[in-house]
């Protein structure tokens, strides 16, 4: 009988190490898979976010010039890691090639998952960016732009980069140009005024009417030092296309936007001047999807789906 136990108990033992073995490996593949995985899931990650990143640095180029557009974010890729195989392609929405498709893919090695004989894997991405004209804009100076202005008449864009000059003189009664961008009707105080020269408007400016911030308040000394701090730098300005009423009624309507380096100024009560070029600029903005903004130079850049 003792014998008898002795033996039960040995072949226990046995089995119990067997079965301690197979879940060990069982264990350990599982381990494996998980750490394989997360690296590879972290691979294709990083290599979405290179993407979505090209796509944007590419659409900053678009509708203009898609072959720049192109460059751009195949440069964005190389810098970035690279890729087994890219392609960049474009689409058009409300206008013709004002979206960049690009996709790459990555090879992403296996470290534990080589036991099962899977050396490694292909990870890839896909993203698409599109850059339109502005339906509301963000960080708007507060100087209006007539429609009219002979350098914003060039087809089928404005003439950019070309010395000009704006005027600031007497559009109305009491109104020189200078914009309520908080949709509010009445004066602005200079000091307001200036912060939204210096930093632009910290709100969301849709095209709309927006009454006139009555007298000449760019004579002020807290103006003056805003463009100053400003020269040579890109401001965006609203563009109208009418006005109507009177005084503190007077009203301008925007209809849409355009990017403008000063590079000085002559300020002299009534017969106020601005000098400098009218830009492209890529703007932080909500894009125009009816179609209603027109197009001035001024666009925003986002990813879609």
């Amino acid at each position: 009988m003792r014998t008898f136990r002795c033996r039960r108990f040995r072949d226990q033992e046995g089995q119990a190490f067997v079965l301690s073995f197979l879940f060990l490996t069982v264990l350990l593949g599982m381990s494996a898979a998980v750490l394989d995985v997360g690296a590879w899931y972290r691979a294709q990650r990083h290599l979405q976010a290179t993407v979505d990143a090209a796509a944007l640095a590419g659409a900053q180029a678009l509708p203009d010039d898609p072959s720049q557009a192109s460059s751009l974010a195949s440069q964005y890729v190389d810098k970035n890691g690279g890729a087994a195989t890219r392609s960049v392609s474009f689409k058009s929405g409300l206008t013709a090639s004002d979206s960049v498709k690009v996709t790459a893919t990555r090879t992403a090695p296996g470290f534990f998952s080589k036991v099962f004989g899977i050396e490694s894997v292909n990870v890839r991405a896909t993203a698409t960016a599109r850059a339109d004209t502005i339906e509301e804009a963000r960080w708007v100076a507060p100087i209006a732009v007539d429609e009219k202005h002979p350098m914003l008449q060039c087809k089928p864009l404005p003439c950019f980069n070309e010395d000009t000059t704006l005027d600031l003189k007497k559009t109305g009664p009491g109104a020189f140009r200078l914009v309520n961008l908080d949709g509010s009707r009445g004066g602005i105080g200079p000091t307001t005024l200036a912060d939204w020269i210096e930093r632009g408007f910290d709100g969301w400016m849709p095209l709309d009417w927006y009454y006139s911030d009555p007298g000449a308040k760019f004579n002020s000394s807290q103006v003056r030092d805003a463009l100053d701090d400003r020269l040579g730098d890109e401001l965006l300005f609203p563009v109208y296309r009418a006005t109507r009423g009177g005084g503190a009624n007077f009203e301008y309507l925007v209809v849409g936007w355009v990017g403008f380096v000063v590079t000085s100024y002559d300020i002299q009560g009534s017969k106020s001047k601005l000098f400098g070029y009218f830009t492209r600029v890529i703007w932080e903005g909500i894009q125009n999807e009816s179609g209603g903004a027109t197009d001035f130079g001024a666009r925003a850049v986002s990813l879609v789906e």
